[in-house]
């Protein structure tokens, strides 16, 4: 059996369902934010199937700049958590309630 293109696409598919379940029913920071990367890699990896199926090498040029975009969310999202974390001594998305300090 050939592993074709389609078949990264529907697994890209199904790793997008599962981080997107991941933001939707986690109450951690930390849990949200590895959702919203594996997404992110989701996406990746159906857009390299997909310029594999037009043979071309473009996606896989956008797909660097969109890691290197993953990076720097990540460092900000970390921020963000550690900074809320020091505040309320909880990552618990459901305290976040306000938007002041």
């Amino acid at each position: 059996m050939t592993v074709t293109p389609m078949h990264f696409v529907i697994f890209a598919a199904v790793l997008f369902a599962i981080g997107a379940a991941g933001v939707l029913l986690r109450r951690s920071g930390i849990s949200i934010l590895l959702g919203i990367e594996l997404m992110l890699n989701a996406a990746n990896l159906a857009l390299v199937a997909f310029g594999r199926m037009h043979g071309t090498l473009d996606a896989q040029v956008f797909v660097f700049f969109v890691m290197a975009v993953a990076a720097a969310e990540v460092a900000v999202g970390l921020a963000l958590l550690v900074a809320i974390f020091r505040k309320l001594h909880s990552i618990d998305v459901d305290r976040l309630n306000v938007l002041r300090w």
